[in-house]
């Protein structure tokens, strides 16, 4: 049972109150003169603020911490021991290698936040077995989950879809009908883990035991798992130096020797990396790529519809006038790619060939710093997804999903939105 009993009353602290506490660890973590870390007991904070505070190393035992904003606040290494976070805004906050051992959270938001190998262990989702209240159920979708202690945490319905689960303990775990679409959980504990009902659609289940989960009726025909997604790239892998090379002739030919590469509906993961490659015109649609680093590769007027490239690490990769309809490029880190078009001449007109990213998922995708001028992103899902600093001068963001994602710094003269105007993220209470 958590330290804190249901019904409990506890002193009250006013905002004006917290704010000045707050500023005594702003001090303490910056090693200021006069700075006290921030050190909580059975206190009443609910409703409260911690919007955007820096709280690394706090302590709070047994608060009443109910529908607080920790939304983009910074918890790493700090200890919420038995605080109850009920209904709390958790959107964005960091809590790598915090103790939220015995915390409720039911019903709280994390869509967003870090909580790798973060300890949530048994009580961590709930501490009254009351798992079918209306209401109770706790969404850490989109959150990076990588290395987090879950053993014999119990909730009922939880949403982890686009979670970044990566070597998660789930041992013994009850998660009836937990939501894991989407979700990265390559190398997850999972043994003992009851999840009936669980919903693992384009799941990634590399390294995890599918007898495991089979066990608990979990369908795993949609997932991505230790067998190929698709045609074995083992069965060209001796020779894939060689085609590499007759495409390049090809490429720089146009066409009139060697050999153009197609590689669609190929299962590609085995190869783990394909950095710094020139792949100009590429054709791999229906590619599989999850998790592969392509830093700096070079993927221009390629086509790569359907491919997946989630978790992929493609910082500054050239896909200028490539085509990716339909691809998924959930947590993909594409900080600085250049995905400008590119511009040649039919006769005496010079055209633009564009970026084609139409109805792709790109939740979550970061592309921060990148140049994204002219592309098309209609009826793409970039919900979350991160455009900080990006050129999208000429972008076209009709029909797409722009739920939470972030235009900070970005160059927008000419894009084109369903609003007419950027999207604009709300950044919680003032």
């Amino acid at each position: 049972m958590s330290v804190m009993q249901q019904g409990t009353s506890l002193p009250r602290m006013t905002q004006e109150e917290l704010n000045e506490l707050l500023k005594l660890h702003a001090m303490y973590i910056t090693g200021r003169m006069g700075g006290r870390r921030l050190m909580l007991k059975q206190v009443d904070l609910s409703g409260l603020s911690f919007f955007g505070q820096d709280l690394r190393q706090a302590h709070l035992v047994a608060c009443n911490m109910q529908e607080m904003d920790f939304s983009g606040a910074n918890f790493r290494e700090a200890s919420l021991y038995a605080c109850d976070l009920r209904r709390a805004i958790l959107k964005d906050t960091c809590f790598i290698r915090a103790d939220l051992r015995g915390a409720r959270i039911e019903s709280a938001d994390l869509s967003g936040a870090n909580l790798e190998q973060a300890d949530l262990r048994r009580g961590g989702l709930s501490t009254d077995g009351d798992f079918g209240h209306p209401g109770y159920d706790v969404t850490f979708k989109g959150a990076n989950l990588s290395g987090a202690e879950l053993s014999g945490s119990m909730a009922s319905n939880a949403d982890f879809s686009d979670a970044i689960m990566a070597k998660t303990n789930l041992r013994n775990a009850s998660l009836p009908g937990a939501k894991f679409e989407g979700a990265d959980m390559t190398d997850a504990e999972i043994m003992g883990a009851k999840l009936n009902g669980a919903s693992m659609k384009s799941t990634i289940l590399t390294g995890v035991s599918l007898s495991e989960i089979r066990n608990s009726g979990v369908d795993v025909s949609d997932t991505i798992n230790d067998e190929n997604a698709g045609k074995s790239v083992e069965d060209i892998r001796h020779e894939l130096e060689d085609l590499i090379k007759e495409h390049r002739v090809w490429v720089s030919s146009v066409g009139k020797q060697g050999k153009h590469l197609d590689l669609s509906g190929y299962d590609l993961r085995p190869l783990i990396t394909l950095a710094d490659r020139k792949l100009t015109a590429l054709k791999a649609e229906g590619a599989h790529w999850c998790g592969m680093d392509l830093t700096n590769i070079e993927l221009q007027s390629c086509k790569m519809d359907g491919a997946d490239f989630r978790r992929c690490y493609m910082q500054n990769c050239d896909l200028r006038a490539s085509s990716f309809k339909d691809a998924m490029f959930i947590h993909a880190d594409m900080r600085g790619c250049n995905l400008d078009p590119l511009f040649f001449r039919v006769g005496e007109e010079r055209k633009a060939k564009i970026v084609s990213l139409d109805g792709a998922n790109m939740r979550y995708a970061n592309f921060s710093g990148g140049s994204l001028r002219q592309v098309s992103f209609r009826d793409a899902d970039v919900s979350f997804a991160d455009f900080t600093d990006c050129n999208l001068s000429g972008a076209d963001f009709r029909g797409a999903k722009t739920e939470n994602a972030i235009f900070d710094g970005a160059k927008t003269d000419h894009t084109k939105f369903d609003s007419g105007t950027v999207p604009v993220v709300a950044t919680g209470s003032e």
